[in-house]
């Protein structure tokens, strides 16, 4: 996943008051399951496309009511060069694409997505077009829109409504793709599928054909309302596809959350200690890159077999009351609030560095950090130094938010090749399933096998690779229950 390297100055960005609620429990601070509520809330399905509110954010902006808002329409050659560079390192989605482009699956239907706006999304968003669908994009992120990607998709005749920033208009870009009135919908952190559904049961029932999720922290979400019988449409978990969450979780994240360290700071990373909060796909990809650059790698989980996997790599675990203490450089990776407190604040070396690569930013807690804090710097793009009263400074990265997004380019495109993938063949199931006349449960659905097979095979053969193929004879004795030693 990525992000501008050319977006709106950082001073300005950094300093915006307004941010997207943090998440307690699945539920947002407008009280919402990460609905944005206006007025009384829920809103009958016969409200959408009703009009268009105001945007609360300031500042100019190129758009077109109704179709696109962007921050710099005149961004869009830089954006296209950039779309172009990902193409060429995104051989599985190309291929499809090239596959389906006489099918048109999509062909009639709408499909809103909600992901961060970057060079690879926009392939994935170019290629649902190419493919027949009427596409409305926003960003799951405030701070993950590349401006100039944003740009050339507006440019090229996408409707999206994204820009880097969009810290107070984050859920009112979000209203502008259910304009649209989808009959597919794709997410990243679940805050498009919880707004339709908070917002527009009726239409989320009648209309909508089903969805995918792309992070784990959406897919848990979804789970938790399959649970309480209250999703209303089929959604694929792309994130839990072999293909997405042991690639792009674990060597995207580990990859692209140590640049956007470096970028923010540019401290050596050879002799730190390095406290990875959370030893999960995402957290082990971080842990990993640390090692290899020098660092000494500490590691806090609450699940006992994910800290004996790092004991087993060589890093130390300890509680983060303990880590706290030692580390000079905290990165969060849990999906879960609350992971850095004022306590852990408080014990803390000066100048300790403080980052997330959640999907949420509610892993750190800022709010208590600004508790005991005199003053605060934008010190350089991305980098806010807090002086605490007692004297101490710490310094916290691209606001609590996704470093790897807000202060890099995020994923590589060659991994997002693989997740995309997922994306796109998922949507082509749930329109194939639609046209004909199948319908399929209302839950929480895994990625066959034989998609992750065909997507790694197909990877494989781009990267000029081979594999071995099994004989019958080796078959018969796999599956030959008598054959003995």
């Amino acid at each position: 996943m990525a992000t501008a390297t050319k977006k709106a100055p950082a001073k300005k960005a950094v300093a915006k008051a307004a941010t997207k609620p943090a998440a307690k429990n699945g539920v947002h601070e407008n009280g919402t399951n990460g609905a944005h509520k206006n007025g009384n809330g829920a809103a009958s399905s016969s409200s959408l496309g009703k009009g268009i509110p105001a945007k609360k954010g300031k500042g100019s902006f190129s758009e077109v009511a109704g179709k696109y808002c962007v921050r710099d329409i005149k961004m869009a050659d830089e954006g296209r060069m950039l779309i172009q560079w990902a193409e060429s390192r995104m051989p599985v989605l190309m291929h499809i694409r090239e596959k389906y482009k006489k099918a048109q699956p999509f062909k009639g239907l709408r499909l809103a997505g909600s992901l961060h706006v970057t060079k690879e999304t926009a392939v994935l968003v170019e290629t649902f077009a190419a493919l027949g669908a009427d596409v409305s994009w926003s960003g799951c992120n405030p701070l993950s829109t590349h401006d100039a990607v944003a740009a050339a998709l507006a440019k090229g005749g996408i409707s999206i409504f994204a820009w880097y920033g969009n810290h107070e208009d984050f859920y009112w870009c979000i209203e502008r793709t259910i304009d649209l009135k989808p009959h597919l919908t794709l997410d990243d952190g679940c805050d498009l599928i919880n707004t339709v559904h908070e917002k527009y049961p009726e239409f989320a029932k009648r209309d909508v054909i089903g969805g995918t999720e792309e992070t784990t922290t959406g897919v848990h979400r979804l789970r938790a309302r399959a649970a309480a019988g209250k999703l209303y449409y089929p959604v694929y978990a792309v994130n839990d596809a072999i293909t997405k969450w042991d690639f792009d979780n674990v060597y995207g994240t580990g990859q692209s959350t140590i640049d956007g360290i470096l970028r923010a700071t540019s401290v050596m990373l050879a002799g730190k200690t390095f406290v990875v909060a959370g030893n999960g796909h995402c957290g082990s990809g971080v842990a990993k890159r640390a090692v290899g650059l020098g660092a000494n790698v500490v590691v806090t989980e609450v699940v006992a077999t994910s800290a004996l996997k790092a004991v087993l790599e060589g890093q130390r675990v300890m509680t983060m009351d303990e880590a706290a203490k030692v580390g000079d450089i905290f990165c969060t990776a849990t999906g879960v609030k609350d992971i850095i407190r004022k306590k852990h604040f408080e014990s803390m070396k000066e100048g300790a560095i403080v980052c997330n690569t959640g999907h949420y930013d509610a892993e750190i807690n800022l709010k208590e950090l600004a508790s005991i804090t005199k003053s605060k710097r934008t010190i350089r793009p991305n980098c806010e130094e807090y002086t605490l009263k007692n004297g101490k400074k710490i310094f916290v990265l691209a606001e609590g938010r996704l470093v790897n997004l807000a202060a890099a380019e995020g994923h590589p495109s060659e991994v997002m090749d693989m997740s995309f993938s997922n994306q796109l063949m998922c949507h082509i199931k749930l329109a194939e399933a639609h046209k004909a006349g199948k319908k399929l449960p209302k839950e929480v659905i895994d990625i066959p096998k034989e998609q992750d097979e065909f997507i790694a095979e197909t990877k494989l053969s781009t990267m000029g690779m081979k594999m071995d193929k099994l004989t019958k004879e080796q078959l018969a004795y796999i599956n030959d229950y008598n054959a003995g030693t």
